[in-house]
């Protein structure tokens, strides 16, 4: 044995996410592939995935922004339209909207449902942190605790989109439809448009539920939790923009 070298059987069991087979690691990206970023079994390793599903991600939510920053310009251009008559006058065919005050409800819920799912996804990555540490004899690996706060993201978020219907249903025991009103029909149009984007979230939160229950790799498990993660808090983000707009324009 050489000055500095390590005894057999005393190294520490590195974090690995890369290979095959059931081995619950940290997705550090660091798991021994090549400079093309693909593990040992031509694999592409956890970080190079983890980049790829962000940058899918990120183009998505590009094109969602300019659909509702298309129709939030339109909003704004109806609101101030005007009708010239002859006399010089002119009218302004827009009927205010009075929002149901069910909306700051839906809103709060929409908000808690955000910061359990970032729970969540915390306390995923903490047990993967942790995964490594499980080898060690004497060490037992703890539970996963992402499943709960899961499980309440996905009643909050379903529980959102019931509160947004039963806001609609007010709307229109009102008098106010999608076809008639102009402002309605904006209200109808943005708020519809979320609650659709909303429903690919809440089937996104589904899958990764499914993961937890059945326990697949936790390398899959955190990359679609993350994933997850940063589109429902964009849907949040996006919600208070819509709530605004409607509430202050």
């Amino acid at each position: 044995m050489r000055w500095g070298d390590k005894p057999k059987g005393t190294e520490l069991p590195e974090a690995q996410l890369g290979g095959g087979g059931t081995n619950d690691r940290f997705p550090s990206g660091d798991d021994g592939g090549d400079d093309s970023g693909r593990n040992e079994d031509g694999r592409l390793s956890y970080r190079d995935r983890l980049m790829r599903c962000r940058l899918g991600l990120g183009l998505s939510i590009i094109s969602i922004l300019m659909l509702f920053i298309a129709l939030s310009t339109a909003y704004l251009i109806r609101q101030h339209a005007a009708v010239e008559h002859g006399n010089g006058s002119s009218v302004i065919l827009w009927q205010k909207l009075r929002l149901p005050p069910l909306l700051i409800f839906n809103t709060v819920l929409l908000l808690i449902s955000s910061i359990t799912l970032e729970i969540a996804r915390r306390q995923l990555l903490r047990r993967a942190l942790f995964a490594p540490l499980s080898d060690i004899p004497g060490i037992r690996q703890e539970p996963s605790r992402a499943l709960p706060w899961l499980a309440i993201t996905a009643v909050l978020g379903i529980g959102f989109l019931a509160g947004q219907a039963i806001a609609w249903n007010i709307l229109q025991q009102q008098g106010m439809f999608v076809v008639g009103n102009t402002s309605s029909s904006f209200f109808y149009m943005l708020t519809g448009a979320h609650a659709i984007h909303l429903s690919i979230g809440i089937l996104a939160l589904l899958y990764v539920l499914s993961s937890e229950v059945f326990s697949w790799k936790l390398e899959t498990r955190c990359l679609v939790l993350d994933i997850t993660s940063w589109y429902w808090h964009f849907m949040a983000v996006l919600w208070i923009y819509i709530y605004a707009l409607m509430h202050f324009s």
